[in-house]
């Protein structure tokens, strides 16, 4: 048994309602596709079946119109060759098939009756049917949007990503540059300084010849 049990579950179901409750709407829309478009090929097939019966019955109304009408006749020739007894027979068989006649009329007003219904059920579905193919592709075109979005969203997060490591390789290039200078000038400033002590060391040396000169004079 699927979803729906009866015909009518089907034409005063609330698609609305069922697929709001569904844990997985996509999938709850597939199978109630599926399962409409069982149930039309069943009514479609029951009205066919009906259709041939209603064809059945006309055609034996008409050969019962036709034996109506063929006792008539035998009744009036009895009567014309004086013979009453037959021409009671005749009517009796007359009779006989107008009651059969009645008796096909009411079941050919109870099958056109359970067609017209079955009709407006066919197109009760139908319109359940085409409501629920409307959602459906409602359903793949959010999909197919959602898909987009993400697309959009990944491409974004990758660029925010590739533009963060840009900036962070050109602050780093930056530091690179500070810490470069800063180096730059230690280097230069130890190398002033080395300068500076080497340059002493000479004064020293040309102080101590200066008085070793100014012995030598003074002693001579």
């Amino acid at each position: 048994m699927g979803m729906f049990s009866r015909f009518t579950d089907i034409v005063n179901a609330n698609l609305n309602s069922m697929l709001d409750k569904a844990e997985d709407p996509e999938k709850m829309i597939k199978l109630i596709i599926q399962e409409m478009e069982e149930t039309l090929v069943e009514v479609r097939s029951t009205a066919a079946k009906h259709i041939a019966e209603k064809k059945t019955l006309l055609r034996q109304i008409k050969g019962a119109e036709k034996s109506i009408a063929n006792w008539q006749e035998k009744a009036e020739t009895a009567l014309l060759k004086n013979r009453e007894d037959l021409a009671k027979s005749a009517l009796v068989e007359k009779h006989k098939c107008q009651t059969q006649i009645d008796e096909l009329h009411n079941e050919l007003t109870d099958l056109e009756e359970f067609l017209t219904a079955v009709q407006n059920d066919a197109q009760n579905l139908q319109n359940k049917l085409a409501e629920a193919k409307r959602r459906q592709d409602a359903y793949v075109l959010r999909q197919q949007s959602a898909q987009v979005r993400l697309k959009v969203r990944e491409k974004a997060a990758v660029y925010n990503i590739e533009d963060a490591i840009n900036k962070f390789e050109r602050y780093q290039q930056k530091i690179d540059e500070v810490e470069a200078q800063v180096e730059a000038y230690d280097m230069t400033s130890n190398q002033d300084l080395s300068s500076q002590i080497d340059a002493l060391k000479s004064d020293e040396n040309i102080e101590q010849e200066l008085e070793a000169m100014k012995k030598q004079v003074a002693n001579g």
